[in-house]
């Protein structure tokens, strides 16, 4: 039994938890709202103007000013059009996605610029630490090349929000509510807020025991086969390295890892690991030539990674076909949307997305 089915008995955990109901739904293409009472309008209007002019000093209080209007709303959720068949949806006025109403919609653009690159290829995203689920909905949309995606989200809460966003787009993706690491076992998640919850051994409010897995597990059962091309997408909070050296069999095949070098972090240590410790290529997105770039050493990314407060997405692998892809990315599809877009609208855009990351939204 593969482990997407030993987990399908969780479709139905998450009803213990209090459920959201249905709310209005926000297009991000025409910056309409739908099906939305007049109060519902006001707030969401209050939203986006909260995120616009609250981004000169970098969201500071924005995150504060959504929890007072998550009091006026506390059953509702709020649904973000992010394509024709790409929906997603999360609390009311939550403080950290509700930055995509102000203009940013292009939430980890490099990330979105490499799916959309590879949208013609056919490859299982490994969705892990995937939250409610942003990237699963994207990657799993038809202009994305209708990918196969399994979610990885361990929180309970979070992972019933999850599986609402699988229910919302036709369950077209799986979700497995474990943990990925280094070995299969349990820990502990601790951690107030949904986007940064981190494994810990300190036994605390609202902490929870975990299972865990390790991506190489999935080639054990028969999830995934070593002849398929694989993206790993990582957002495990601290947890990196382990679910690297995890994964080492799916790496040593056709597959990339994308996975977070935060700024504030001068030793580079994920991305000094990638380099000292596998036998992976190195990339990161260089915004001053529209270019990623391949990375030998970290002194390069003292370059790169210019401000402390944001996050920096590297790209990992030893496959020459997804190395080409990184190479075919820069020349088609960041100039391409640089020259549709502007570069400086696109920078700013990127900039906004990663302060998200950084935790300055609160």
């Amino acid at each position: 039994m593969s482990i997407v089915q030993e987990t399908s008995h969780l479709k139905t955990q998450h009803l213990e938890f209090p459920r959201k109901k249905p709310g209005p739904f926000f297009d991000c293409a025409t910056r309409t709202i739908r099906d939305a009472t007049l109060l519902e309008r006001l707030l969401i209007r209050a939203i986006q103007l909260g995120a616009r002019s609250s981004s000169i000093w970098a969201y500071r209080g924005f995150g504060a000013c959504c929890r007072v209007l998550q009091r006026l709303m506390p059953n509702r959720s709020l649904t973000l059009m992010l394509d024709s068949d790409a929906a997603f949806s999360f609390p009311f006025a939550d403080g950290y996605w509700s930055m995509l109403l102000g203009g940013a919609e292009i939430y980890e653009p490099e990330i979105e610029e490499f799916l959309r690159i590879a949208a013609a290829e056919k490859y299982t995203l490994l969705d892990c630490g995937a939250n409610y689920g942003y990237w699963s909905v994207l990657a799993s949309a038809s202009s994305f090349g209708a990918q196969r995606v399994i979610a990885f989200e361990p929180a309970a809460t979070t992972f019933a929000i999850l599986q609402d966003n699988a229910a919302l787009n036709g369950n077209r993706f799986a979700c497995i509510k474990k943990a990925v690491g280094a070995v299969a076992g349990f820990v502990r998640l601790s951690g107030n807020k949904h986007e940064a919850r981190t494994v810990s051994s300190d036994v605390t409010a609202g902490s929870e025991n975990v299972e865990m897995l390790a991506l190489d597990n999935l080639l054990d059962v028969g999830e995934i086969s070593p002849r398929e091309r694989i993206v790993i997408k990582l957002d495990v909070e601290g947890q990196e390295i382990a679910a690297l050296h995890g994964s080492a069999r799916i790496l040593a095949g056709d597959s990339i890892v994308i996975c977070e070098d935060h700024g504030s972090d001068r030793n580079h240590t994920v991305s000094r690991y990638i380099l000292e410790k596998t036998q992976l290529k190195l990339f990161c997105y260089d915004s001053e030539n529209v270019s990623f770039v391949n990375i030998t050493d970290t002194a390069s990314l003292d370059r790169l990674k210019r401000f402390r407060n944001r996050g920096y997405n590297v790209f990992a692998t030893a496959s020459v076909f997804w190395e080409e892809k990184l190479i075919t990315a820069d020349r088609v599809s960041f100039k391409n949307s640089s020259s549709s877009d502007g570069n400086s609208q696109r920078s700013a855009r990127s900039f906004t997305s990663s302060l998200v990351r950084g935790g300055f939204l609160y």
